[in-house]
């Protein structure tokens, strides 16, 4: 009866209220625990809401059963059916849909709906070998970025040939966790072959000339991309590049000069279909008949099996060292090569000599590359450690101001105070000076002392000859820097005071003298 009343309800109310109505019923039907009759009925009203002409109430039912596994499949599908917007929340969330489900979805989508079942969790690899051969850029992109997605080696090929040319994808394709050797490398193509590209349409390189550099550049490329394989991944790869044709002489002598021995194993053990372990041991003896026989069978010219030879031995010679770490040419294995094919005639070995000499070229560049690098690096090493000591220093000299004591304040001494030390220390030195004396001279000064004035009855001359001119020397204090503690202030008042006592002493008669003396032993028995 209610369900009825709400249908009877909906023909009249507005557009917002009829769409928050249907989720509120959808709701209630998968979540409300309704009994029999009353969700037979709900799911009845859920189903006739679909022919709502309002975009609005559709929308809300997909959103209300497209995360719920319970709901009607019906329904579901329905909504898989309706216009994009509304169809792409099922697509992406419903576990309700099928792989079949999904794929009809693909063929008959538009991009917008692809992209969003590109972002479903867990995606099957049908639903992804689907995606591959009809999807466009956004959602191969999307399928890519989709950690979830299972992705067939053959589906992310197909992904390259269709859609290699855009950047997005190939970026996506190259920071894909556990990505195949071989998709890597037929990423790598298709970059270098885009470059190339535009260095011809821009006039940079000829088209004989971009072709060589896309070509060397790719197999650089390639040997970097194996230098982490082994196994079934280096078989797959070189699998894979004879089958694009891509596996040639030059490509194996490239890994050979490089030092990426299980490369070039790998290739020959392709091309001759023998065992690995059967070409590493031919190749360990190159100057046999049997590694000439191995190249014949391989396909290789024989004009390049001197260069192999010499190559091979040099590698020998020097230890079976470990594969370096990159693709790099090694220049004593080259000089070897080039050694050995200047004997050959010279109609012969012209195209051997011309690759060769572009592989010294090419490692002479690459090592004066890696020496700038270093001495870059050391320079930048010394700088900083330079900065570092620098730094080291200012901290220590900002920690010995901090813990330094605060000098003195400076006191400003007045003329008067300064006249007085000068007489003090002037009495002091004439004192020293008496004690010395013997006791005529004290009779002396005595009897002078007495014939003396006192300084308050002496006329004073004020024309200017009793006047006593002082002469006090300017105060210069300079500024102290960086908080250091100032210098002591340096007052300059004139002679010494000791040569201005000797000076008095030498104008004093010796009867003064001695008068002074007895004078102050008298007042020293006083006190």
């Amino acid at each position: 009866m209610i369900i009825r009343q709400f249908l009877s309800w909906t023909r009249d109310a507005s557009i917002d209220r009829r769409a928050e109505a249907a989720a509120a019923l959808t709701r209630a039907y998968l979540y409300g625990g309704l009994d029999a009759g009353a969700a037979r009925e709900a799911r009845s009203a859920i189903l006739a809401l679909l022919d709502d002409p309002a975009p609005a109430v559709r929308r809300a039912l997909a959103q209300a059963c497209a995360g719920c596994a319970t709901a009607p499949r019906p329904l579901v599908v329905a909504l898989a059916g309706d216009q994009p917007d509304i169809a792409a929340l099922v697509l992406r969330r419903s576990s309700v849909l099928t792989d079949a489900d999904l794929v009809d979805g693909i063929a008959v989508g538009c991009e917008s709906i692809r992209t969003a079942i590109a972002g479903r969790l867990g995606l099957s690899h049908a639903v992804s070998g689907a995606m591959a051969e009809i999807g466009g850029v956004p959602s191969l992109t999307a399928l890519v970025r989709n950690r979830g997605a299972r992705i067939t080696t053959g589906s992310l090929m197909r992904m390259v040939e269709r859609h290699g040319d855009d950047a997005d994808l190939r970026n996506a394709l190259t920071t894909r966790a556990g990505l195949p050797l071989e998709v890597r490398q037929a990423v790598t193509t298709r970059v270098a072959a885009s470059l190339s590209a535009f260095a011809i349409a821009s006039g940079w390189l000829t088209p004989a000339r971009g072709e060589r550099a896309s070509r060397e550049a790719l197999e650089r490329s390639t040997l970097e991309v194996s230098a982490s394989a082994t196994g079934a991944d280096l078989a797959r790869l070189v699998s894979h590049l004879r089958i694009r044709g891509q596996l040639n002489a030059g490509l194996i002598l490239r890994a050979i000069l490089s030092g990426r021995m299980a490369f070039a194993e790998a290739a020959l053990s392709d091309l001759t279909g023998l065992k690995a372990d059967r070409v590493a041991g031919l190749m360990l003896d190159p100057s046999a008949s049997g590694f000439a026989a191995l190249h014949r069978r391989a396909g290789l010219p024989p004009v390049l099996l001197p260069a192999f030879v010499a190559a091979l031995s040099a590698w020998r010679e020097a230890g079976l060292q470990a594969e370096p770490g990159n693709a790099t040419l090694s220049r004593q294995m080259i000089e070897r090569a080039l050694t050995a094919c200047e004997t050959m005639p010279l109609a012969e070995a012209q195209s051997v000599m011309a690759l060769l000499a572009r592989y010294e070229a090419e490692a002479a560049r690459e090592e004066a590359r890696i020496a700038a690098t270093a001495m870059e690096d050391k320079a930048r090493q010394e700088t900083r450690t330079r900065m570092q000591v620098l730094d080291a220093e200012w901290r220590l000299a900002q920690q010995l101001v901090s813990h330094r004591p605060a000098a003195p304040a400076i006191e400003f001494v007045g003329i008067d105070a300064i006249a007085a030390a000068e007489r003090e220390e002037g009495r002091e030195s004439m004192e020293s000076v008496l004690d010395s004396l013997s006791e005529g001279l004290r009779a002396s000064v005595r009897e002078a002392r007495a014939q003396l004035r006192p300084l308050a009855d002496a006329p004073i001359d004020l024309t200017g000859h009793d006047l006593v001119t002082i002469d006090v020397q300017p105060i210069i204090v300079s500024q102290p820097e960086f908080g250091a503690a100032p210098d002591p202030v340096q007052i300059d008042t004139g002679p010494s005071l000791t040569r201005e006592a000797d000076a008095v002493l030498d104008a004093i008669p010796d009867a003064l003298i001695a008068s002074y003396r007895a004078d102050r032993d008298r007042m020293r028995l006083a006190a």
